[in-house]
């Protein structure tokens, strides 16, 4: 299983720079401006210190991994990181927790179908 070190916020200078002209408004969860991340290609408007989740339920997005079985949509569900219901792909790599990650400028985030792992069996 692939560990993923915590992450921390960019910096103001990099927030600063990010959220520069972007038209994304804060005056929510963190100090600084907003800054956009991509979800499957679309921006998506975040504020500093929130998680993946967060900034994409506040764009109207759900769901955003199914399951392996049955395809079933799943989000965020228990928000503290013990269920894994919302996993997501973030710059390639698989199974991270959105609940649990902040967002960062620039992350190219993904939809997760099943385990993550369709593209490592080749």
């Amino acid at each position: 299983m692939r560990r993923i070190r915590a992450r921390t916020s960019p910096g103001p200078g990099a927030a600063t720079e990010a959220g520069a002209g972007s038209g994304v408004e804060g005056g929510g969860t963190g100090d600084g401006p907003g800054f956009e991340f991509t979800f499957d290609g679309r921006p998506v408007a975040a504020l500093p210190g929130q998680s993946l989740a967060a900034a994409l339920w506040s764009a109207g997005v759900l769901s955003w991994r199914t399951t392996r079985v049955n395809g079933r949509p799943r989000g965020a569900f228990c928000s503290i990181g013990t269920c894994h219901d919302c996993l997501v792909t973030v710059n390639g790599t698989p199974n991270i927790r959105a609940c649990l990650l902040p967002a960062v400028p620039r992350d190219r985030v993904t939809t997760q179908e099943g385990s993550g792992r369709a593209g490592l069996h080749e």
